[in-house]
């Protein structure tokens, strides 16, 4: 049964003042004659913890929980979190009291500030500017001089992929069908799968990392780090509840050449890389030129009498 991270969290969070009992139960009562006298807007948050005026939310801790993990690792992940969270707080708050040059850490909390929005604002342009100066014949003829660079780590597959019920009807046909690669078995598989099908599964036009599909299929059914599929393209299983088809139309193992269009995300991330430096410097001078042209910027220094 799948439990959602807000079921979760509820749950670690319950589990975890089970765990305090009565102190919980003490700062449960603490906290709403504090209340009383000192009202805080939460803006519609569920507060966990309070530490000199600041608040942890339990939708904060929410939003960090990892996914699919187990009610109890749900409580330890809560239990730590909150302990983080409270000892980083009476840290900061005890920092704050003891750094007496406070001019100086705000000067550097805003030149980090600026770096960080200069970079952010960096990022955004080159992935949508300078990405699409890239073009597909500039990673052709990158992936053709460089090809030495693109070998293969792991083996990559073309093909089908379909998960039926063990008890499905038509399996016979199934069994015809997903074996060619021919428009009319292709469209009669997808029309049995908009019924049938668990999962279907179409990438004869894209590469996948055999470990994909191995994912798919019971463990320990089959080898894809073997040659298993230079003999046979066609791999038929069954467990208990469901039926797996696979057939692989083309098959590429490690250490072999990487196709173009397996690749071809990888060049243009080099090729962005590369001319990252020189875009930027480009930008700022794009932007130093529009700036001096509209009289924006002044140089005091240059304008002095003495």
């Amino acid at each position: 049964m799948e439990i959602n991270n807000l079921a979760l969290s509820s749950l670690a969070i319950c589990s975890f003042m089970k765990k305090v009992g009565k102190w919980a139960l003490m700062l449960c009562l603490l906290m709403s004659l504090v209340g009383c006298s000192q009202k805080h807007d939460h803006k519609g948050k569920t507060p966990l913890v309070e530490v000199g005026g600041k608040f942890l939310y339990q939708e904060d801790l929410q939003a960090a929980l990892p996914l699919n993990l187990s009610a109890d690792d749900s409580v330890l992940f809560a239990e730590s979190y909150i302990r983080n969270w409270v000892e980083d707080a009476l840290l900061f708050e005890k920092a704050e009291d003891n750094i007496r040059d406070g001019e100086k850490v705000k000067a550097l909390v805003e030149s980090y500030r600026k770096a960080l929005v200069v970079h952010a604002y960096q990022e955004e342009l080159v992935k949508q500017q300078l990405a699409e100066e890239i073009a597909p014949s500039e990673i052709a003829d990158y992936y053709e001089k460089n090809k030495s660079l693109f070998v293969l780590e792991k083996p990559i597959a073309k093909g089908l992929f379909i998960k039926v019920p063990l008890q499905a009807s038509g399996l016979a046909d199934v069994r015809r069908w997903y074996k060619k690669n021919t428009q009319d078995a292709i469209e009669k598989l997808e029309k049995y799968s908009l019924r049938n099908a668990v999962t279907y599964d179409y990438f004869y036009d894209q590469w996948r990392p055999l470990e994909e599909l191995e994912a798919m299929i019971p463990a320990k059914s089959w080898n894809p780090e073997s040659n298993y599929l230079k003999q046979d393209k066609n791999v038929e299983l069954k467990d208990t509840a469901f039926h797996y088809f696979l057939h692989i139309e083309e098959y590429l193992v490690k250490g072999e050449q990487k196709p173009l269009d397996f690749a071809q995300e990888e060049i243009k991330e080099i090729l962005i890389n590369l001319k990252r430096v020189d875009f930027v410097n480009r930008v700022k001078e794009d932007l130093y030129r529009q700036a001096s042209d509209k009289n924006r910027i002044i140089y005091y220094y240059l304008n002095s009498d003495e």
